[in-house]
């Protein structure tokens, strides 16, 4: 009678689950945050959004834009978030994302949005780049510490330099973009060429050239800042130098699919809780009441360069058409 009685009881609440508006939804959202933080961010949606499941789709930005703009016609993600503000430019221009205004918009920082008076991305973050030094390294070698992009063109630095391909990293692209826009584009092109000559090999990853110099594989890593700072605080013996015209952009998200559960993962993205999460890893995000100190982060306001997003998204296929054409024989084997 009493096992009849449980059998009956879980019946009922499975049903009720079932029909319920707590039946367990997944939202599939594509992204190109770092892996290491996604079971954070995963963990404390859902412990808010108990009926919502979100299942990650990850990878570099380069490659997640291709695969999004691939997927056009039939789109598997229902969010982006956690991808370059560019990329999420040239997205909407596509018409992958959908115009949304989420909760409690006004408490961001509208810098880091979408330009447009009908927005359809919305930043959470910004993420910036810098020069990861290795100070023992390049005391073995007698590499002088850099203090600029043009100390880096000089012969002593061949062979001694990583930098994420731009193609396949939001992190390569921005700082390309970022000698575009402010060197002017035939000054550009020659800098990087003589970059080149220097350039051990270009990463399909943002944060690896960072990683690989904490590591002494090179001496000199064009990254992330904020791997930079993390692996510092680690104990790896590194300089995070920020030059001038220094390339940053918003980290955002947007909406691909109309969905309730999809709106709500929207929403959460930009809450003040989620804003806690991302200054853990970026010094500056979106939500005006939630400002830290990273440890050993540089100053990076006076450095940083012109940015014109929406150029960026433009512009992103011809650039990595002729930067492929002139670099790509030094990327990495593809994983």
């Amino acid at each position: 009678m009493k096992t009849r009685f449980m059998k009956t009881a879980i019946a009922t609440v499975l049903t009720l689950c079932a029909t319920s508006g707590y039946a367990v939804q997944q939202v599939t959202v594509y992204t190109a945050f770092e892996t290491d933080v996604l079971a954070k961010y995963k963990n404390a949606f859902e412990q808010e959004n108990p009926d919502i499941v979100i299942k990650w789709v990850r990878d570099s930005t380069g490659i997640m834009t291709a695969k999004l703009l691939a997927e056009k016609n039939n789109p598997r993600a229902e969010v982006v978030w956690g991808l370059a503000g560019s990329s999420m430019a040239l997205l909407k221009n596509e018409g992958i994302l959908k115009i949304y205004t989420p909760k409690n918009l006004a408490a961001l920082d509208n810098s880091l949005n979408d330009p447009q008076s009908n927005q359809a991305w919305f930043g959470n973050d910004a993420f910036f780049n810098a020069i990861c030094f290795n100070d023992i390294v390049a005391k073995q070698l007698n590499l002088p510490k850099p203090t600029s992009w043009n100390d880096l063109i000089k012969p002593i630095y061949k062979g001694h330099i990583a930098m994420p391909n731009p193609a396949s990293s939001g992190t390569g692209y921005m700082q390309v973009s970022a000698w575009l826009q402010n060197m002017g584009e035939q000054q550009a092109w020659s800098y990087m060429q003589k970059l080149d000559n220097n350039i051990a090999h270009y990463t399909h990853s943002g944060s690896k050239p960072c990683v690989q110099a904490g590591m002494g594989e090179v001496a000199i890593g064009i990254s992330t800042a904020s791997r930079g700072a993390k692996l510092k605080t680690q104990g790896a013996p590194l300089t995070v130098i920020i030059p001038n015209g220094i390339g940053w952009e918003s980290e955002a998200v947007g909406l691909v699919k109309e969905s309730d559960a999809a709106k709500r993962v929207v929403d959460w993205s930009i809450s003040k809780n989620a804003n806690k999460l991302y200054i853990e890893m970026y010094p500056v995000v979106a939500h005006k009441e939630v400002t830290a100190t990273t440890k050993n982060f540089p100053n990076i306001k006076s450095a940083m360069a012109k940015m014109d997003f929406a150029r960026m998204g433009d512009e992103r296929a011809s650039v990595l058409k002729t930067w492929s054409q002139k670099f790509d024989s030094k990327s990495e084997p593809k994983s």
